[in-house]
């Protein structure tokens, strides 16, 4: 199956824990960071996620926020620290590609806020993205 989601980022479930309607799962990417998702339930046993599952967690460009700085205070679970590759600046919206420990993801930030935060190429980030927003396929 091909995706249109950008950022598919290759991993190992390393734990599993059920709530009521959701589950936390968490990820250990094929760099050494650790990714959470939170899915329903119903997909976390649908799918048969546990420890050693090999997964491909999924996130939309427009869904992550980027960094510049410390991140302390937020309750975003997912950090990813990484390199800005790539950067192309619109009339509206810029993307930028930045290179993790052996992944690379997608960002789609406004113009405004590739100003504000004076990314360029080579600039340090962290990628910044809501556990909700990860969604988990099977390899």
């Amino acid at each position: 199956m091909s995706l249109s989601i950008r950022n598919q980022l290759p991993g190992t479930v390393t734990a599993v824990t059920p709530g009521e309607a959701m589950a936390t799962v968490r990820v250990r990417l094929s760099g050494g960071q650790d990714l959470t998702a939170a899915i329903t339930r119903e997909a976390a046993d649908d799918l048969g996620l546990s420890p050693g599952t090999a997964v491909r967690g999924l996130v939309k460009s427009t869904e992550i926020s980027l960094a510049t700085g410390p991140t302390a205070g937020l309750s975003i679970r997912n950090r990813l620290p990484g390199t800005v590759t790539r950067l192309v600046v619109g009339d509206v919206m810029a993307v930028a590609h930045i290179a993790l420990v052996d992944a690379e993801l997608t960002a789609v930030i406004t113009k405004e806020a590739a100003e504000e935060l004076g990314l360029f190429v080579g600039s340090d980030v962290i990628a910044l993205v809501k556990a909700t927003e990860v969604a988990l396929a099977t390899a």
